[in-house]
């Protein structure tokens, strides 16, 4: 829209026709007849991105003077009209319209072009890659030859072809190294090579990104990855030196939080106490204080032994960060270490707040750590209540399934309902992949065979104390 007190071009352009024809002689109104004023007003209005005037001008122009030399250039600019507003299918349908004209309407390969994005855009990617290649075969000096090798990598991308996407990106930084796209290229061979297991290759191509392309969108991105291939190719000592001056460099950034988190798994892996001590200080004395360093804090204290440590920095998410997504998992880890301490009813708690994350692996493993905690308690129902919830969780790990499966058989045993705890020990007698677990959950079940033939299901029967078998369970792999 033109600013208030200024035309712009296009309206000027039809105030001046309009008074050639009410006030300029007959022969220079028709100097510049219909087809020119539709052509004319048109391409102007697309230039100055006024796409809906632009559509419906030269859809005019198009469909009163179907023999006018300008049709294919309109219909392609048509096409562009179309594609600007996202309107794919119909803009597919212009470009595909000026592909039939001899010669092709635009710049060399320039309707090739726009057909393969438009294709693209519609996720038509096998498609769009064939429709890239008729650029670079058909013609080859073309000025989009860059922009479709970039297009046709993504297509490869796309179509899990990432050996060929690899060839177009280099292809595209050995010839068009200047290309606009050459930044972009660069990080995503890069991240194409790491996820092909060639992080050294990555290595190469992301050391010189900050000063070859500076200020280019993905300079953040590409520096974080060129941390995480440093540490993917074994070079640890330098990966988490890049990390760490990541971190420092753009503490607030989304992937900070990711490098905090892979500078504390790779201490945890490498195992070394004094670099494993240090980090902890480095996370617990950061100000302002994060829900993700003090939680990192939490575990490497935790791996370190210093479980009053670990709790006290868990506490602390959830004190001072009681909406964090983290502030949940603290609280599931707080369960766990109170659990340990036989303090059932506080892990009893602690597992409740964590049923109420938003995560949907923290909800069912809170689940399952109150089932286990109840059945503690003596609360069978409740427990079989919450062992039912965490395998209704989707996405529940094979390994904690069953231990809420067997959770389940004992608290129907402690209420007497025989068959059905028989029918969860045998699950997990027969599929679970824990030894441990099968053997506990076989000697259950034979444990109240005799029960199952004298007395039918959901009948009073005596009752005996299994307050052993719920501490077996727990050793044996339930929790």
């Amino acid at each position: 829209m033109a600013r208030a007190g200024s035309f712009c071009p296009v309206i000027l352009l039809v105030l001046g026709v309009a008074l050639l024809a009410v006030g300029g002689s007959p022969m220079a109104a028709a100097a510049m007849d219909e087809s020119d004023r539709l052509w004319t007003v048109g391409e102007q209005a697309f230039q100055d991105k006024l796409y809906s005037l632009a559509r419906r001008v030269l859809d005019r122009l198009v469909d009163r003077y179907p023999s006018d030399p300008r049709v294919p250039d309109a219909t392609l600019i048509l096409g562009k009209t179309r594609f600007a507003r996202k309107d794919y299918q119909a803009a597919l349908e212009s470009f595909k319209k000026a592909e039939s004209f001899s010669p092709a309407p635009g710049r060399p390969g320039e309707a090739h072009f726009w057909t393969a994005e438009a294709l693209y855009r519609m996720n038509r990617y096998t498609e769009a890659r064939d429709a890239y290649d008729l650029v670079l075969t058909d013609t080859p000096g073309s000025p989009f030859a860059a922009d479709a090798l970039y297009g046709r990598a993504w297509c490869n991308l796309e179509v899990k072809r990432r050996e060929q996407a690899v060839e177009d990106f280099r292809r595209l930084l050995a010839d068009y190294p200047d290309n606009p796209t050459a930044g972009s290229a660069t990080y995503y061979l890069a991240r194409t090579l790491m996820e092909m297991k060639h992080p050294a290759d990555a290595v190469a191509l992301l050391q010189p990104f900050q000063e070859k392309y500076p200020n280019h969108a993905m300079a953040i991105p590409a520096r974080y990855a060129l941390a995480q291939a440093l540490l993917d190719s074994g070079r640890n000592k330098e990966g988490l030196a890049e990390m760490r001056a990541f971190i420092a460099a753009h503490p607030d950034d989304e992937l900070a939080r990711r490098a905090r988190r892979q500078v504390s798994e790779t201490l945890l892996r490498q195992g070394n106490k004094a670099d494993l001590a240090d980090e902890y200080k480095r996370l617990i004395a950061r100000s302002p204080a994060t829900a993700e360093s003090l939680y990192e804090a939490g575990v490497i204290a935790s791996r370190l032994g210093r479980a009053r440590d670990a709790e006290a920095a868990w506490v602390k998410v959830r004190k001072d960060f009681p909406d964090h997504a983290l502030a949940s998992r603290a609280a599931l880890d707080l369960a766990e270490a109170a659990f340990g301490r036989n303090a059932f009813k506080d892990a009893a708690a602690l597992a409740q707040s964590a049923t109420r994350s938003g995560d949907n692996a923290v909800r069912g493993e809170g689940f399952l750590m109150l089932g286990e905690s109840e059945l503690r308690l003596k609360h069978y129902p409740a427990a079989l209540q919450a062992f039912q919830s965490a395998l209704g969780r989707e996405g529940l790990e094979p390994a904690l399934r069953f231990r809420a499966l067997a959770g389940s058989g004992l608290a129907l045993e402690e209420q007497q309902k025989w068959a059905q705890a028989a029918r969860y020990y045998d699950e997990v007698a027969e599929k679970s992949p824990d030894k441990a677990l099968r053997a506990f959950a076989k000697e259950r079940r034979a444990a109240i065979a005799s029960k199952l033939k004298s007395t039918p299901d959901g009948k009073a029967a005596p009752k005996t104390s299994t307050g052993s078998r719920s501490q077996a369970s727990r050793e044996n792999g339930t929790r």
